[in-house]
């Protein structure tokens, strides 16, 4: 017992940095491409595949925010790897992009577009 207790002491500090390390924050930036913000743009992330169920709880893949008057938009913590980005913002076409993100924290800048004009063939 003594022995199992003080090899969970000796290892459990050497596992808790790399849980941590895993994990980044964004901050996403969205602006017009004369550089204005837009605020309360939707912004949606997605990141880790399905959602799934661990130990009777919801495990959570996507955050779903809204941006600033700044057109900040600040995602909490979340698993470093492949990440979609996507924005929506009325008077504004949609972006959608996938980033794969390595860094403990990152910085997306997005710039959004004004919409096209329609044609039609008739």
């Amino acid at each position: 017992m003594r022995r199992l207790l003080l090899f969970l002491l000796v290892s459990l500090p050497a596992s808790v940095p790399v849980w941590a390390a895993d994990l980044t924050t964004l901050k996403i930036v969205v602006t017009t491409p004369s550089g204005r913000p837009v605020e309360r743009a939707e912004v949606i992330v997605r990141f880790g595949g399905r959602s799934v169920v661990k130990f009777g709880k919801m495990v959570r893949t996507s955050w779903e925010v809204r941006t600033t008057q700044q057109g900040v938009a600040d995602i909490p913590e979340m698993p470093k790897g492949k990440i979609r980005v996507q924005v929506v913002a009325k008077g504004y076409q949609t972006f959608g992009q996938t980033f794969d993100v390595d860094e403990d924290q990152r910085t997306i800048e997005v710039k959004l577009n004004p919409p096209q004009d329609q044609y039609s063939a008739h």
